[in-house]
């Protein structure tokens, strides 16, 4: 009796089973902390892969990163819109001041580029005409221009007129007899013409031998030279203006040696910092106010990228638990599609853009302030990053039942739809090339825009037509003397007058 007294009292109860202290204890404990441990991972993946309203409503969570997508897209959509704006008058400014000098430098140029090449010439007078009506078109620039054009230095830090030819290395050839007789290696020549030069004896370089062509075994002539210009048409647009430096080539064509000399005019436009800037106004104000907006957009952008980037992190642990867990209790690995579903896209996508406007808008700041001149790869960098926040958007409408369906239907079709591209880009590509063989040298491009030229039936037809509403027309004296008579019929009212016309077959 007093044994099992002794085994009474040395048990000891615990109280929250009510079970006694052992081994089973043990596992009963274990069980209950696995099964707490697997409630708490479900409840923590069923929040993950809640939507911002469902995560509202479930724990009364804020949803910063939604406000802060919806706020970036309407800055970003502004940023964008005004420096688009700004790069409009660069753009124009440099397809304008193209056009201006094709009609300065080349000879009878019609204001339309014929094909490929800007205009053409068929005599050897009309080729040393125009070769000399650019070189004084340059000396006289000052004279002449109406822009705030000025001259600039070449590669040589020399300012003139490069003229280079080249031409086959000697030779003689005799159409009539059928002869041929030509050293097919290229020599090429070269001259420079100083506005000194130009300035001190305009008739001299014109008789120089250098200008002494012959043009059976000439190839081309390239005239080239730099000229500066100022765009004062950003200060309307209360923007400081931008410098300019054109690389301007004037190439004569004789290749083909088919009597016909291609002219083209090729223009390189690069824009570099102004030495000086002067400028009184409100300028300086509003530079300083788009300056603020860019930081405020970069600041935005940074919050984001840090919440996604924290969102991600986040789910990679999640998933981590989650592996961990499924391998402890079911002894096998997640296959990788669940894996997959930690990693959200749209904040890899968020974080892409998030970095691309950031660096594209420190590069718009340097641009505004004129001490950058990289448009095009700010152009780049802003429109592609504002192409993925709007792509962004997507994400939130899928939050709705019945774009949900279209989203999910577009994803399951994509692989479908890029195999298919995939087999009609190759029967794309195959009849590109055949159409480029066939048909491709007997293809005219004047077709695109003044229309296939008519045939006979068509001009006939429309001799025929035009011919008809003539006589269909009555003439002005016939109308005339309707309207008369018919005025004395209603003023005596005598019987009406009727008049027949009649028209010949």
């Amino acid at each position: 009796m007093r044994r099992g007294v002794e085994a009474l009292d040395l048990r000891v109860w615990d109280r929250v089973s009510g079970l006694p202290w052992g081994p089973g204890h043990r596992n009963a404990m274990a069980h209950l902390d696995s099964e707490v441990k697997e409630e708490c991972l479900r409840e923590d993946l069923k929040f993950y892969f809640m939507n911002p309203c469902e995560k509202y409503r479930a724990r009364h969570q804020i949803p910063w990163k939604l406000g802060l997508q919806i706020l970036k897209v309407l800055m970003v959509t502004a940023q964008l819109v005004r420096f688009g704006l700004s790069n409009q008058l660069v753009v124009a400014f440099k397809q304008d001041s193209t056009v201006t000098f094709k009609h300065l430098f080349l000879k009878g140029y019609s204001g339309i580029d014929e094909d490929d090449y800007s205009c053409s010439v068929y005599t050897q007078e009309d080729a040393y005409e125009s070769i000399f009506f650019a070189i004084n078109q340059y000396h006289h620039l000052k004279n002449i221009t109406l822009g705030t054009l000025g001259y600039g230095e070449n590669e040589d830090n020399r300012i003139g007129l490069k003229v280079c030819k080249q031409h086959y290395k000697k030779g003689t050839m005799l159409p009539s007899n059928e002869t041929l007789n030509i050293d097919s290696d290229v020599e090429t020549d070269c001259i420079h013409l100083s506005l000194q030069i130009l300035t001190k004896n305009p008739q001299a370089w014109k008789n120089s031998s250098f200008f002494s062509l012959e043009f059976y075994r000439l190839l081309q002539v390239e005239i080239s030279f730099h000229l500066k210009g100022i765009d004062l048409q950003t200060i309307r647009s209360r923007e400081l203006p931008d410098c300019y430096v054109f690389q301007n080539r004037i190439t004569y064509d004789n290749k083909a040696h088919s009597g016909k000399i291609k002219i083209y005019f090729d223009s390189d436009a690069s824009i570099e910092e102004c030495k000086l800037l002067n400028i009184s106004g409100s300028i300086q104000k509003n530079t300083q106010y788009v300056l603020v907006f860019d930081a405020f957009v970069i600041v935005i952008c940074l919050a984001s990228l840090i919440l996604c980037t924290r969102s991600i992190v986040l789910a990679l642990r999640l998933r981590k638990r989650f592996l961990n867990f499924f391998l402890e209790k079911y002894k096998r690995r997640v296959c990788n599609t669940d894996q997959w579903e930690f990693i959200n896209g749209w904040y890899v996508l968020v974080i892409i853009s998030d970095l691309m406007t950031i660096v594209g808008s420190f590069l718009k700041m340097e641009i505004k302030a004129k001490n950058l001149t990289n448009y095009d790869l700010c152009s780049i960098l802003l429109g592609t990053s504002t192409l993925f926040v709007w792509v962004g958007v997507i994400r939130y409408l899928g939050y709705f039942q019945t774009y949900n369906v279209l989203i999910l239907t577009m994803r399951a079709s994509l692989p479908k739809v890029l195999r298919f591209c995939a087999c009609a880009g190759m029967i794309y590509l195959g009849y590109t090339f055949c159409g480029w063989i066939v048909l491709g040298p007997y293809h005219d491009k004047k077709y695109q825009q003044n229309g296939l030229p008519e045939t006979d039936l068509q001009k006939f037809l429309k001799e025929c037509s035009s011919k008809e509403a003539y006589q269909k027309e009555p003439s002005a004296f016939l109308s005339h003397f309707c309207c008369l008579r018919s005025g004395n019929r209603f003023h005596h009212f005598n019987k009406p007058l009727k008049v027949e016309i009649r028209l010949c077959d």
